[in-house]
């Protein structure tokens, strides 16, 4: 008799998937003993890494840096394949470092604010954001200066507050902002020279801008959804952050390229996974427990399934159990309670990246008018929503948009980023919608500037049906132990002893790693994890610790 070799089936061909696939077929002992393949949905490998080009620059529709090069597996990848310098001009994000002092900070209106009135408030989000992490403590704070912010900081952690228990990293913030008025009340509070902007409201106008920038940086629509506690969870690589030279898509084609051709299967969106909930005895050697339904209508059967779809794909499958409805993922039978109530707590908002080209007419730089061709890197400070007094021309769905700059020096594509229901209505927009947008709030920031725009490029995530969003974040009401729970394979190791068919589906992606969750690495770990969770079921060599 022939024993059958175990098959395993990858769905999704982006870091996670990939990573997982590149580590089973490259196991020394497993090189014979897997029948593997990888099905993904879309037309291109790379999942929500996507490398494009926008104005003969090389541009990143999806994700953009390595977080932090001290070891990291992504930045000793793109060491070794030699993609960190490329001499085609790419988006390398100069400036876009709250503390680069290239960055021009200006009000609605046209007025450049001075350090006096931004480096406080920098400052202050700062701190907040290093106490919230952890990073900040009595100890470490150091200096009159810092112990004030986090004396600040400890007040605005305790404020109104019984416990920690549900307390937002919005409402965190808000409560330390009110902690720095209070702490000036008695301070001159008089500034000449921005018309309607008095110091009070610049300095909320600046606070909210430094919010809108960690909305992009979790994905959290609003940061009174973001948990404050799970913030200190959250790790960070030591050391810059930076762009990969030749494309984020160098990695993820480098980790596919051990892979034979036909491995991967394009096109093969997934409809419905059929699985053994409940133990049964089977005679048939040819049985595999997991039925794989495609929307072209073939069938798959598999031994294990590693599924690496996005947290917003996992959220649509709980949310509708027709099987007509091509939108989503089903589970029969459903996923446990355990799984859906993680996956519905769990937070995955949108994150929109769009692209401007600026006209080939020469624009006056703001501060030079013998400089051409430049445009500043922009931190742009907004009147609130409800203030009167605020320009009408600028469209709502900029209003939280913090910046706005070139790629790289000199470059004549400029980036923005969206985060939220702003992210979603640009998805929407047409072309001259958003230049014109984008033109009126230019022309109120630098009205001595004749901008134009000859085109525009714009990530769609929120409505791609293959992700429908961007990253996870931990959500007020979810946890850490959440990201775990999504990490559980199923059957639950726990109960395998129950069933003749364990491990029958498994979960890699990064919504399913504890602590580096929302990030290229932490699907790369994910993906490692989940290979070696069944390199180990089969006695296999190489299991990675992370």
């Amino acid at each position: 008799m022939v024993v059958k070799k175990p098959k395993i089936v990858i769905i999704g061909a982006g870091m996670a998937g990939l990573t997982a696939a590149n580590k089973l077929y490259t196991s020394t002992a497993s090189k014979d003993l897997f029948e593997l393949i990888v099905v993904e949905g879309g037309t291109r490998i790379g999942g929500r890494i996507n490398t494009s080009e926008f104005g003969g620059d090389k541009i990143e529709m999806g994700a953009t840096w390595i977080h932090g090069i001290g070891n990291s597996p992504i930045h000793k990848i793109a060491q070794q394949i030699h993609s960190l310098h490329s001499d085609q001009p790419w988006e390398c994000m100069d400036g876009n470092n709250s503390n680069d002092e290239s960055l021009t900070t200006i009000s609605e209106g046209g007025f450049n604010l001075q350090p006096s009135i931004v480096d406080p408030v920098s400052k202050l989000f700062k701190y907040l954001m290093e106490y919230s992490q952890g990073k900040l403590t009595k100890e470490t704070a150091k200096g009159e200066e810092v112990l004030s912010y986090y004396n600040m900081a400890v007040k605005a952690a305790s404020s109104n507050f019984a416990s920690k228990k549900n307390l937002s990293i919005g409402s965190f913030l808000r409560q330390g902002l009110d902690a720095y008025f209070e702490s000036l009340k008695d301070e001159e509070e008089e500034v000449k020279g921005y018309g309607d902007w008095n110091k009070k409201l610049l300095e909320e106008a600046v606070f909210a801008m430094y919010e809108n920038t960690e909305r992009t940086y979790t994905s959290a629509g609003d940061l009174e959804c973001l948990d404050y506690e799970a913030e200190s969870e959250y790790r960070m690589f030591p050391g810059e952050e930076i762009t990969i030279a030749k494309g984020y898509l160098s990695i993820i084609e480098y980790i596919a390229s051990v892979l034979p051709p036909g491995l991967i299967q394009l096109g093969k969106k997934v409809k419905k996974i059929e699985w053994q909930s409940q133990k049964k005895s089977y005679d048939d050697n040819c049985f595999r427990p997991v039925k794989l339904h495609f929307c072209d209508g073939s069938i798959m059967y598999a031994d294990h399934v590693i599924v690496t779809v996005s947290l917003g794909i996992l959220k649509a499958s709980i949310s509708h159990h027709d099987d007509d409805d091509d939108k989503g993922m089903l589970f029969s039978p459903n996923l446990p309670s355990f799984k859906v109530e993680a996956i519905s707590r769990l937070g995955f908002g949108v994150v929109n990246k769009l692209f401007m080209q600026l006209s080939t007419q020469k624009t006056t730089n703001l501060d030079d008018e013998n400089s051409e061709g430049l445009f500043p890197f922009l931190q742009m400070v907004f009147h609130s929503p409800q203030n009167e007094t605020k320009d009408k021309k600028i469209p709502w769905w900029m209003r939280k948009t913090a910046t706005l700059f070139p790629i790289y020096n000199n470059s004549s594509v400029l980036l923005s980023w969206f985060a939220g229901e702003e992210a979603l209505a640009l998805e929407s927009l047409k072309d001259e919608e958003i230049i014109n947008g984008v033109t009126s709030t230019v022309s109120s920031f630098l009205p001595q500037n004749e901008v134009k725009f000859d085109k525009v490029l714009k990530s769609q995530w929120g409505t791609d049906p293959l992700f429908l969003g961007s990253y996870s974040y931990v959500q007020v009401g979810s946890s850490g132990e959440d990201l775990d729970t999504m990490a559980e394979p199923l059957p639950m190791m726990k109960d395998n002893s129950n069933f003749s068919y364990p491990l029958q589906i498994l979960f890699a992606g990064e919504a399913t790693h504890r602590t580096h969750y929302s990030t290229t690495h932490g699907a790369y770990f994910s993906g490692l994890r989940e290979a070696n969770r069944l390199l180990q079921h089969y006695h296999c060599v190489g299991i990675f610790n992370n």
